[in-house]
C-alpha cells in the first residue's frame, strides 16, 4: 500500500490561505436577519430596549441610532448603537462565544465617543467637561454551546496582571437569547422572540434535509406561513436564504480546512511558531522555546478559525498520536 503523500508548506502560505477562503470579510447569516429586524427600526428597537431594561418609555423618536457604518475595521464594525435618555447602548449579535467581546465594545465605544469630542462646543484639551453618555453593552447569544441566561463579561478579565487595581473597564451584558431562554424578554419583545423561533426552525429543519437549500427554503416556508418575521422573510428572502446557505457552506469548508490544516499545515505552522517563540525562549532552553513556539501557532491558528487555544492544542495532539 502506497504511503500518503502529505504536503507541507510556509505558514505565511498557510494563513494566506485561510483568510483568502474562510476568513474573508463575509456576512454572517444570524447578523443579518437580525439587523434586519432592528438594525433601522426605532419601534423594534424601543421594545427591545424596554423588555431588557424593564422600562416603558413609549416615544420612539426620544431614539437615535448612531450604529458604526465605517468603522476601521471592517471585521470590527458593530452591529447596533443608539442614545437613549442619555446612555448609548452597543448590541451585539453573537452566535459563538466570545471572551473578547469587552475589548471590541471598548473599540466601538472609543470610535463613538471620538464623534462626541468632535461634535461638541468645547475643545477635548480645554478647561469645560465635555459630557458623554454612559455606555450600555450588551450581547445577544445565540449560539449551540450551553450557557447561562445570562452572565457578565469584563474587560479586566484580560489583564494579564491580575494583582493591579485596573483604571480601565468595561463591563458587557451576555444575554442568551436561543429559543426557551430569557423568557422576560420573549415576552417584552415579539419580534425578539419571533427571531427565536426563526433560528430554532432552521436548526431544525437543517437536520431533516441532505439537501441545504431545500432544507432553508422548506423553514423559510414554514416561518411565513406560521407568520413569523413573515414580512422581513418575504421582502429580503433571497438575502436571506443566500446567507444561510453561505453560513453552513462555511463552517463546513471550515471543518474541511481545520482537518487539512492538521495533515498539511500543522508541522510547517509548528515550525514558524517555533522560531517566532525561540527568539524569546533561546535562554531558557530549546524545550521551552519549542513550548513557547506551540502556543503562538495555535494562539494564530486559533484566532483564524475562531477556536480556543486549547482545542487547537488537542487538534495537535490528536494528530501526533
Amino acid at each position: 500500500m502506497a504511503k500518503k503523500k502529505v504536503m507541507t508548506f510556509s505558514w505565511n502560505h498557510f494563513m494566506e490561505r485561510l483568510r483568502n477562503s474562510v476568513f474573508r470579510p463575509k456576512k454572517q447569516v444570524k447578523d443579518i436577519v437580525f439587523r434586519l429586524i432592528f438594525g433601522n427600526n426605532k419601534e423594534a428597537l424601543l421594545q427591545l430596549y424596554n423588555a431588557l431594561n424593564k422600562t416603558k418609555y413609549t416615544d420612539p423618536n426620544e431614539l437615535r441610532i448612531v450604529t458604526l457604518d465605517n468603522a476601521i475595521y471592517i471585521s470590527m464594525k458593530n452591529d447596533l448603537a443608539f442614545l437613549l435618555v442619555g446612555t448609548i447602548n452597543m448590541y451585539e449579535h453573537q452566535s459563538t462565544v466570545n471572551p473578547n467581546m469587552p475589548v471590541r465594545f471598548m473599540i466601538y465605544l472609543a470610535q463613538e465617543y471620538q464623534m462626541f469630542v468632535e461634535s461638541a462646543s468645547s475643545s477635548l484639551y480645554g478647561n469645560k467637561l465635555i459630557p458623554l453618555p454612559p455606555p450600555q453593552c450588551v450581547v445577544f447569544y445565540n449560539g449551540t454551546e450551553e450557557t447561562p441566561d445570562e452572565y457578565e463579561l469584563r474587560l479586566s478579565s484580560a489583564f494579564c496582571n491580575q494583582d493591579v487595581k485596573p483604571a480601565a473597564e468595561v463591563i458587557v451584558r451576555v444575554v442568551n437569547i436561543n429559543y426557551g431562554h430569557n423568557e422576560y424578554l420573549m415576552q417584552g419583545c415579539e419580534l425578539m422572540s419571533q427571531y427565536a423561533e426563526f433560528v430554532e426552525i432552521t436548526r431544525e429543519y437543517a437536520l431533516l434535509y441532505d439537501d441545504r437549500e431545500e432544507a432553508m427554503n422548506a423553514a423559510i416556508d414554514y416561518c411565513i406561513a406560521h407568520g413569523i418575521l413573515e414580512d422581513i422573510l418575504r421582502k429580503h428572502r433571497s438575502q436571506i436564504l443566500g446567507s444561510l446557505l453561505e453560513d453552513f457552506d462555511e463552517k463546513k469548508y471550515a471543518k474541511t480546512l481545520r482537518e487539512e490544516g492538521r495533515e498539511e499545515g500543522w508541522e510547517a505552522g509548528l515550525q514558524a511558531g517555533r522560531e517566532s517563540g525561540l527568539r524569546d525562549g533561546r535562554e531558557a532552553g530549546l524545550q521551552d522555546g519549542r513550548q513557547e513556539g506551540r502556543q503562538e501557532m495555535a494562539k494564530a491558528i486559533a484566532r483564524q478559525l475562531n477556536l480556543s487555544v486549547e482545542e487547537v492544542l488537542k487538534m495537535g495532539a490528536d494528530e501526533n498520536t
